[in-house]
């Protein structure tokens, strides 16, 4: 906790900070030119991590325990996480490995790391290769081992996008490039070392199994 923030709490244990201005607890912890808005801030945090709530319209402050204040922010930042399914390893370089979906365990990351309400639809695939150590994903790159976070529901690309795509059963993540007009579909690398690209006529047997939409750093 932030020292204001400890000043404040111990503060609040005989006064009730909501007949208190801001200039006047800024005096009272011993911070009298101490900005009124950096002690709203911390105010603020107090009440978030739950132990304060101060109605200042009703003058009325409520103070709550420090276990279930802790137990409550606990509780918020555990609502925010998401466990995705880690289904096994994919290439990134030549389709070498199979894609057999393989549990692994799970991948626990807060959604605002994904930009999502939501977890449906996604699972992870760790990475082997450096085939597109080049590539990025919300400003990360996707080197080896990193966790690359698919969504399953997105499996009609865009040109460009990046891919998890299986051919003959094998995984391999790849930027789509769609070159239709020219009879061929083609999975690029996107990586500092020297990877052929794959060709593939519209009609052959693979699969885009998802669109990646976020790298987990290993």
């Amino acid at each position: 906790m932030h020292p204001i923030q400890e000043k404040l709490l111990a503060l609040s244990k005989d006064n009730n900070l909501a007949r208190i201005s801001l200039r006047e607890m800024a005096a009272a912890i011993g911070l009298p030119a101490e900005s009124p808005q950096k002690i709203k801030h911390h105010l603020q945090q107090l009440e978030k991590k739950g132990f304060l709530t101060i109605d200042r319209a009703k003058g009325v402050m409520e103070k709550a325990s420090l276990l279930p204040g802790l137990a409550s922010g606990l509780l918020k930042e555990a609502s925010a996480l998401f466990s995705i399914p880690v289904i096994g390893t994919a290439n990134c370089g030549p389709a070498t490995l199979y894609a057999e979906q393989n549990f692994e365990g799970f991948l626990h990351v807060s959604g605002r790391l994904l930009g999502r309400a939501s977890p449906a639809g996604l699972y992870a695939i760790k990475t082997n290769g450096s085939s597109m150590n080049r590539a990025e994903l919300g400003g990360r790159k996707i080197e080896d081992g990193d966790y690359v976070v698919i969504d399953s529901n997105r499996r009609e690309p865009a040109d460009n996008d990046i891919v998890l795509a299986i051919i003959d059963n094998k995984a391999t993540i790849k930027r789509f490039i769609d070159d239709r007009k020219n009879g061929q579909v083609i999975l690029k690398a996107d990586s500092s070392y020297d990877y052929e690209p794959i060709y593939l006529h519209p009609d052959d047997d693979f699969l885009i199994n998802g669109k990646a939409v976020a790298v987990i750093k290993k």
